[in-house]
């Protein structure tokens, strides 16, 4: 199924997209990858949700990508005696852990990691950063506090602490669980949440032992701070700026997105903006305009995609906020500016044969009349490799491997082409033409560049550039082999 645009949209499945007409209505209004939140739903759900979206991808032969995003571990007070309190600007306040029920003055916060690793002068951030504590003094078991920033209290509130790395892993006993499940189903990323260094994704990627790729979700200070470490670990990344904007200032959110998409691109590793970018279409049937350019920006940035969280999965318009993506998406890429902002902040260095063939593929695409770049792809890294170089012509990725058509559902401007396994040049060139013609990138006069690897189904190989006619006849005549 092909697409007119390039950025990719992530839409993540929930009550409101339960069932097969829907998930087909929304991959077929642009989604490309489904989102499997961990936080919600029983595995019989999660299990339900994979199914579909695999009889989707056979009924309408496209390929879908599948992201299982897990939870991470949940840091969050007890409970109180009244249910709630009120926490008055310049009051004390007693974090500890006495499981007694909490009241005006104290509550218990189950966690003795966050003890362990406070200092005097830390922020904890409460409800999402609605009350702002500040730590004055504090031990193995308690920290005194003054209330910087009041409000209601309540029980269970989700607690953050950004001014310190806490000693705690990425991966708790339920996304252990989860992993497993989700890795035995066959979902192709696993999105890890609460990365704080590269530690946790290493530990990740032991227990998916290759079965998916890692996606880092950066969403603390602490991440921010040890990216290259982390984004050197991963197989890509999620700029998850809801937590980022509760433990930073809002105001630091959208350079640091900017600085970490660049990044990305750079490394040639997918990257998806996330959070909040249509909210208002959980309940609204249009966004607003400050919504609109938000998700313009991103793509103005050359992000590889852009995702949807409550719109599309308890939203009451979920076909209509993907709608909203794929429309601003393809305005946005007709835009002269685009390919001149994405073209001035290339910033590929690669020293190997491969670097050198796909950024002389993209030069020629943009310097002739090439309409597609066809690159043979075993693993999907030549495939991201030529994304890393956003041309300004569609690539047409085509590989022998279900895996890697799917994961590849997530990188820019790759459209996937399964294609058999293939042993000599001449027929990879003839498969690139039917499939360049078939998906309507070219005509039979065209042309197209073709890049390969030989020997053929050996990941890393690829060493060969051909500018191939579309014109069969033609390729029979001229190509040796």
């Amino acid at each position: 199924m092909r697409r007119l645009r390039n950025v990719k949209i992530v839409a993540t499945l929930g009550p409101a997209s339960n069932d097969y007409d829907m998930i087909r209505a929304l991959h077929e209004a642009g989604a490309d990858v489904f989102r499997l939140n961990m936080s919600h739903g029983s595995h019989d759900e999660i299990r339900e949700r994979h199914r579909i979206i695999r009889q989707v991808e056979k009924d309408l032969d496209s390929p879908i990508a599948i992201l299982a995003d897990l939870q991470g571990p949940k840091l969050r007070v007890g409970e109180f005696a009244n249910g709630a309190e009120e926490l008055e600007e310049g009051a004390t306040f007693r974090l500890d852990l006495d499981p007694a029920p909490g009241d005006v003055g104290r509550v218990c916060l189950p966690h003795p990691e966050i003890f362990a690793a406070l200092e005097p002068g830390a922020r904890l951030l409460v409800n999402d950063g609605k009350i702002r504590l500040i730590v004055q003094d504090c031990g193995q078991d308690f920290a005194n506090c003054t209330v910087e920033v009041g409000g209601t209290i309540s029980n269970r509130k989700g607690v953050n602490v950004p001014d310190v790395v806490l000693p705690l892993a990425a991966l708790s006993a339920k996304d252990r669980d989860d992993l497993e499940f989700v890795c035995q189903l066959g979902v192709d990323w696993l999105a890890l949440s609460f990365v704080q260094r590269a530690k946790d994704v290493f530990e990740a990627r032991a227990l998916a032992d290759g079965r998916a790729s890692i996606l880092s979700k950066i969403e603390k200070p602490a991440a921010v701070e040890a990216f290259d470490d982390i984004l050197d670990a991963s197989d890509g990344i999620m700029v998850a700026r809801g937590d980022l904007g509760v433990e930073l200032p809002v105001s630091a959110v959208p350079p640091i997105q900017k600085r970490l998409v660049r990044k990305c691109r750079g490394a040639a590793k997918p990257v998806i903006v996330a959070t909040q970018m249509l909210e208002s279409m959980i309940e609204s049937p249009m966004p607003t305009r400050a919504e609109v350019s938000d998700v313009a920006t991103a793509i103005y940035e050359g992000t590889d995609a852009i995702m949807l969280s409550a719109e599309s999965a308890a939203g009451s318009y979920p076909v209509e906020a993907v709608q909203t993506m794929n429309k601003v998406a393809i305005e946005v890429e007709a835009d002269p500016t685009y390919m001149q902002i994405i073209s001035a902040s290339r910033s590929a260095k690669g020293t190997t044969i491969a670097d050198g063939i796909v950024a002389a593929a993209r030069e020629i695409a943009e310097k002739t009349d090439i309409k597609a770049i066809c690159c043979f792809t075993q693993s999907g890294t030549t495939a991201l490799l030529t994304a890393r170089e956003r041309p300004s012509v569609p690539i047409i990725a085509m590989t022998p491997a279900t895996g890697t058509a799917r994961r590849l559902c997530l990188s820019w401007g790759c459209h996937c082409v399964m294609t058999p396994e293939l042993e000599r040049f001449k027929g990879a060139v003839v498969n690139a033409a039917r499939a360049a013609r078939a998906g309507g990138f070219a005509a039979e006069a065209d042309q197209i560049v073709v890049t390969a690897g030989v020997p053929f189904n050996v990941p890393g190989t690829t060493n060969i550039l051909r500018i191939a006619p579309c014109d069969e006849r033609l390729i029979y005549n001229t190509d040796p082999g």
